[in-house]
């Protein structure tokens, strides 16, 4: 069952959503509340886009070093 595509989409699925919580979480933390339009634009990053972001939050000083990097960001 571990290898099913089936499987593995919701393991990445759950992955992605608690990712994507932990970042808003740090951003929530570091910068107070953040824009919707934010939110939504970092709801759809990978898992991995997710992580690395979550380490780049450290280095910003605000949100707007946020949407530099998401507009830097491959594929976003």
């Amino acid at each position: 069952m571990e290898e099913s595509v089936i499987y593995q989409d919701i393991l990445q699925k759950g992955e992605q959503k608690e990712a994507f919580r932990f970042s808003k979480k740090l951003l929530n933390r570091r910068f107070g509340s953040i824009d919707p339009s934010i939110i939504n634009r970092i709801q759809v990053l990978s898992t991995e886009e997710l992580e690395t972001l979550g380490e780049e939050v450290l280095g910003f000083s605000d949100v707007s070093a946020v949407l530099d990097w998401l507009d830097r960001s491959p594929g976003l």
